[in-house]
């Protein structure tokens, strides 16, 4: 009789930590200690908070155990699981209290993290064996597909999506229902249903969570989306730098086929639907809907003008509907628990909740799930833990190289579609990164903009030459060869592109450059006007010093210098033995050696 479950982490995260070897240790141990009878192992998907892996969770308590090591394993086996007594220097604890104070059980529900959360998306994430469809399946799984199947018309279907308000979670939150609505009048020998998880932005990995941990939900909203659209094709767009979660969509595929929930007469309602995966290259242009089809059909991704619209002539020329994961993730609930409910959270123009991956200067890292109308700050403080090492909160941003910042003085803004879209942001995907006082936020823009020059398909002009250009701007502001002209000219450049690039990648790629001109011109204006870098990031515009009344002349940072550029000087400071150091500017390469060597802060950043 099994009276325990072991839950280990077998996301990305928690694997990179070297979670298969915590379970190999707990097989062994459990085996030794004779328990093999009363613990199951349950390797799951991700837990959300990534940082502190390998994560463990023993049920039925719910004690929750990080950064597990397999030494640690052995304590837990013969403390925990043989004689009922907790780990406590394991236990994780977010009170501030040290780990010897934790007095009893700290389950994962007690946790900041976790209590200003509402999991839909990843309500399985972390709770089930991805790779079990039973385990879906005793969790509602596919009750959705039998009950649309069964009891509903796709016009009902579609009606029941739309009433939601659901808005798709992959970029500008277009309205589900409608898509659908626009797709399924349309005939066609064969129409199609495309699942977007080419999740590209960089500190984005909540499509990639989601496969990982509940791949069935996709499976059995991509079916639903077929019934409601008459498809009865699916293509699953997969980065290939996610193996865990193609793995684990491979297997979920055929468990489904096998259980009769894939393929033909579903529920012998007569309807047949079934999935492929298709991986892609990493190519960030091709999560943008028209590329990644023209990707699947085995060309270069490249975007199409639109109109015509996927909705008329998509996959092959075809119908076809879209969505990314998370959308779909919504889905199987909505069916089940009604569009009122789903309704009720959010806000009166973006329904629901929202997944975001949090991460840059925060306490915890990891994925939160949120209602939509929570603001930054309940996000960044409450849920995040706010900015580590006394570090002030100076901006987020949301939306990865297609979406903008948020400055610390709108902190207290509730994050939904409008919201964001007024501030010159967007929701994107759901990355949200956040930076402390020692961001410089020229250098930022100029980092995503980094990221699209090399992404760009090169198809259009304004986007394979215009992103180009705002990056040697960029370049030359940050190497202190900006004039007050180049910033006139940043503006003028970015709303040239918005309006003129063929997709979404090119018309949303000056949004860093523009949110931070709105927020932090100031910054801006240092750069090029007095050739600093307030931040002390832009290492063109960076001189280090020596503080020669600190300096005990112990001769390290010289010793340190790849470029001899450090010499000793005839001053010795009162209460010092030896003479102090001096920097010579000219020659300085701005490396930071001699900062990061000196133990008697001595030497200064400016």
């Amino acid at each position: 009789m099994i009276r325990s479950h072991v839950l280990i982490c077998g996301g990305t995260g928690c694997t990179s930590s070297g979670s298969k070897k915590i379970q190999q240790a707990f097989e062994a141990t459990i085996e030794e200690f004779g328990l093999a009878e009363e613990i199951k192992l349950v390797q799951t998907g991700c837990f959300g908070l990534c940082e502190l892996g390998p994560v463990v969770i023993v049920y039925p308590d719910g004690t929750f155990y990080s950064h597990v090591t397999p030494e640690d394993v052995k304590e837990i086996v013969s403390e925990h699981l043989l004689k009922g007594r907790i780990v406590e220097r394991l236990v994780y604890n977010d009170t501030g209290n040290k780990a010897d104070e934790i007095v009893g059980n700290v389950s994962l529900g007690d946790t900041a993290f976790y209590k200003a959360q509402n999991r839909v998306v990843l309500r399985n994430c972390g709770v089930i064996d991805p790779e079990n469809i039973d385990e879906y399946i005793a969790m509602d799984g596919y009750a959705a597909l039998g009950k649309v199947l069964t009891e509903m018309t796709p016009d009902e279907v579609i009606k029941c999506v739309s009433d939601s308000g659901l808005r798709g979670r992959g970029g500008g939150g277009f309205p589900t229902g409608r898509k659908w609505a626009l797709c399924a009048p349309n005939q066609a020998p064969q129409k199609y249903v495309v699942c977007n998880a080419d999740e590209g932005d960089p500190g984005a990995f909540m499509d990639r969570s989601v496969l990982e941990g509940d791949p069935h939900c996709i499976i059995e909203a991509m079916a639903i989306a077929g019934y409601a659209i008459n498809a009865t094709k699916g293509y699953v767009y997969v980065r290939a730098e996610y193996p865990i979660a193609v793995k684990r969509l491979q297997i979920a595929i055929d468990q489904a086929r096998e259980y009769g929930l894939l393929g033909k007469n579903i529920f012998d309602s007569g309807f047949d639907f079934d999935i492929e995966i298709r991986l892609g290259a990493g190519a960030f242009v091709c999560g943008e809907e028209t590329a990644l089809m023209t990707s699947i059909e085995g060309n270069r991704g490249e975007p199409r003008p639109r109109p015509p619209h996927p909705a008329v002539k998509g996959l092959y020329n075809s119908p076809t509907v879209e969505n990314n994961v998370e959308t779909f993730a919504n889905i199987p609930q909505i069916i089940l628990r009604g569009p009122e409910w789903f309704a009720s959270m959010g806000t009166e123009k973006s329904k629901g909740t929202k997944v975001f991956a949090l991460g840059g200067k925060i306490r915890h890292t990891g994925l939160v799930e949120i209602p939509m109308g929570t603001t930054l700050r309940e996000i960044i403080e409450d849920i995040g833990g706010g900015v580590p090492n006394g570090k002030k909160f100076k901006a987020a941003q949301t939306g990865g190289p297609s979406g903008g910042c948020i400055p610390a003085s709108l902190i207290d803004t509730a994050i939904d579609y409008d919201n964001l879209t007024s501030l010159g942001c967007m929701m994107g995907s759901g990355g949200l990164i956040v930076m402390d006082e020692d961001t410089c936020m020229v250098d930022m823009a100029k980092f995503f903009l980094e990221f699209t020059v090399d992404e760009s398909c090169g198809k259009c002009t304004p986007c394979r030459v215009g992103i180009k250009r705002l990056l040697e701007i960029l370049d030359k502001i940050t190497k202190g060869n900006g004039t007050p002209e180049d910033i006139d000219r940043l503006e003028e450049l970015c709303n040239y592109i918005k309006a003129n690039a063929l997709c979404g990648l090119g018309q949303t790629a000056p949004n860093p450059v523009l949110s931070t001109l709105k927020f932090f011109r100031d910054e801006y204006i240092a750069h090029v006007v007095d050739k600093k870098c307030p931040a002390g990031v832009c290492k063109h515009l960076l001189s280090f010093v020596i503080d020669k009344e600190k300096c005990i002349g112990c001769g390290k940072c010289a010793k340190n210098c790849p470029a001899d550029t450090i010499h000793k000087t005839d001053y010795t400071a009162p209460g010092h033995k030896l003479a102090s150091y001096v920097i010579d500017q000219s020659k300085c390469i701005k490396c930071g050696a001699c900062l990061s060597g000196c133990k008697f802060g001595a030497i200064s950043k400016k």
